[in-house]
């Protein structure tokens, strides 16, 4: 008798295989568009369900290595990254999954076009997406400077699609006296006899240090104690001889997560460094590079819940219990449409955002409204929920969910970290609250929601936009109401309310694109994850009713001040 052998899950063509994406592309982009984008899709889509995933299981074990020292005793802080990340940095610059955005005949789909490429190679690159985020946020900080000089001699660099020439970036902001609150930075800026510019200091945090370039935040010599005391700096790591120059690598990270990542501790020494817009102001000059990577964070939790779908899915079909596959096990088949739901949903409110970066970038200034809102909203959104839903995934796994080998587990300790970096959910909660105070208010995100609620015409679809008008409108009471209390109770129930909003709008746009499948192909799967995603609730509201602010407090401690978070300005 042979004994019993599991079948493992199975990934197939990540393109092909994946309706939401393939629907989305068919709505929004223009159909030459499509037949042009569809070989690269076609590539991507194949190596991150065949090549490049088995690559990435066979390399499951290993992580970024440091070497202090020569053979010889020389200090050389050589980091020698995994064999994924070689194959994943040739293949991003090949594809233009920078470069797009930024082409000579780009327009307002290139930033849809990009990040639907982004969305299939970052499962399979173990967070290579994120040196790419950095990478594509410091062209944009350098180009919104005009910095000439900076531009010319980086942009081509961080935008090209020869692996031979691309460059990535790096984004030092974090030390150890404040990570959001970037005005405690201690790196200070020195300059010499002869106006070179030299940084001093310890930045906690540095997520690419294998870059060829960065932006640093540092307070000159003399400026005021503040966050507009500080000054963004551009630096090369290297020497013409490719040694680190004017810093030292003091550790490599231990993480939760996004161990394949070399996240380093440094210690600088005399960098040499360029200020990229003037001697101040360097929180409003890195706030683009800033609003890129939250939309690449939002990309990457979609992305990564897909993946775990997927898998999940192709287990279910090969998993027998009780004389059953998973897959037919109505609680198993009922969990699984519950996940693909809160997908679906935060699918569409991220592309929705790359939809109006890509509009913003190309001359519709009318979207800049909508736009302040929905970054840190689908940011926020996207990654508590991501949490969520791999959290599930590793479940539907069973024990085999929680075994290394598997590479189940990586995918709920990776999406860990997008609650973080780029702003924590409180902190972009309380960017939510800011950003009203140049919007006009909720206006954009009633437009948003009127605009769904016009294009929805089915009446199963109808009980999907009730709720999410609902919940937007427990949203705009709440808000009148905390500000007559002040800012207390805004503060305190800021997250409650962000999540709110971030969910109805999920709901509403989910719906939009459903009454879209219904009417174009007659496909009511869209449809049907909508209906599940309003049904499940969309008011975090309701947990805050008859209850003090000061009970969000653990201590009798004063409130914190609403600019705690002065980085997302």
């Amino acid at each position: 008798m042979n004994p019993f052998r599991q079948p493992p899950p199975a990934l197939g063509h990540q393109y092909t295989d994946d309706r939401v994406l393939q629907a989305y592309l068919q709505r929004m982009l223009p159909e030459e568009r499509q037949k042009a984008l569809t070989p690269a899709l076609m590539t991507l889509g194949e190596a991150a369900g065949g090549w490049l995933y088995d690559l990435q299981l066979k390399d499951y074990a290993a992580e970024p290595t440091l070497t202090r020292y020569s053979p010889w005793g020389e200090r050389i802080d050589r980091i020698d990254v995994t064999r994924v990340w070689q194959e994943a940095e040739p293949l991003a610059a090949t594809h233009g999954l920078v470069g797009r955005a930024y082409a000579a005949d780009a327009d307002a789909h290139a930033r849809v076009e990009q990040m639907a490429l982004a969305y299939l190679f970052i499962p399979s690159t173990d967070i290579f997406g994120c040196p790419l985020a950095m990478t594509d946020g410091a062209a944009r900080a350098l180009l919104a400077s005009g910095n000439k000089a900076l531009i010319d001699c980086a942009v081509p660099h961080l935008i090209s699609r020869d692996p031979a020439t691309f460059w990535t970036s790096g984004q030092w902001m974090t030390e150890l006296p404040g990570g959001s609150d970037v005005s405690r930075t201690e790196t200070v800026a020195r300059q010499d006899a002869d106006g070179t510019w030299r940084l001093y200091g310890r930045k906690w945090f540095t997520s690419a240090v294998t870059s060829q370039m960065a932006l640093a935040l540092a307070r000159p010599e003399g400026n005021d104690d503040n966050s507009n005391g500080l000054a963004l700096f551009y630096v090369e790591l290297r020497d013409a001889d490719g040694r680190l120059q004017g810093l030292t690598v003091n550790r490599l990270k231990e993480k939760l997560g996004t161990r394949k990542l070399p996240t380093a501790e440094l210690t600088l020494d005399g960098l040499r460094a360029t200020p990229v817009a003037g001697l101040t102001g360097g929180v409003r000059a890195i706030a683009p590079m800033l609003n890129i990577t939250r939309t690449w964070n939002a990309v990457t939790a979609v992305a990564l819940m897909r993946r775990g779908l997927a898998l999940a899915r192709d287990y279910a079909s090969k998993r027998q219990a009780f004389g059953h596959p998973l897959a037919e096990l109505p609680l198993h088949a009922d969990t699984l449409a519950g996940l693909q739901a809160t997908y679906e949903g935060a699918f569409h409110l991220t592309f929705r955002t790359v939809e109006l970066l890509g509009a913003e970038e190309h001359g519709t200034a009318a979207v800049a409204p909508l736009l302040r809102l929905l970054t840190p909203l689908s940011k926020l959104t996207t990654a508590r929920q991501g949490v969520a839903v791999a959290s599930e995934i590793v479940e539907a796994f069973g024990g085999n969910g929680y075994v290394e080998d598997t590479g189940i587990p990586p995918l709920l300790r990776d999406m860990q970290v997008l609650s973080i970096w780029e702003g924590t959910t409180n902190v972009l909660s309380l960017d939510v609250l800011r950003a009203l105070q140049h919007t006009n208010g909720l206006a954009p995100l009633q437009d948003e929601l009127q605009r769904c609620r016009a294009a929805v015409t089915s009446p199963e679809l109808t009980p999907c936009m009730e709720a999410a008008t609902e919940a937007f409108a427990a949203a705009a009471d709440w808000l009148a109401e905390a500000q007559q209390a002040g800012s207390g109770t805004l503060q305190a129930g800021a997250r409650r309310f962000a999540l709110t909003l971030g969910h109805a709008l999920e709901a509403a746009l989910l719906a939009r694109h459903a009454q879209w499948r219904l009417d174009h192909d007659g496909d009511a799967r869209a449809a049907t994850a909508a209906q599940r995603l309003a049904a499940e609730g969309l008011n975090h509201l309701h947990r805050q009713r008859d209850r003090p602010a000061t009970q969000a407090l653990a201590m009798d401690t004063p409130l914190p001040h609403a600019a705690t978070a002065e980085a997302m300005h």
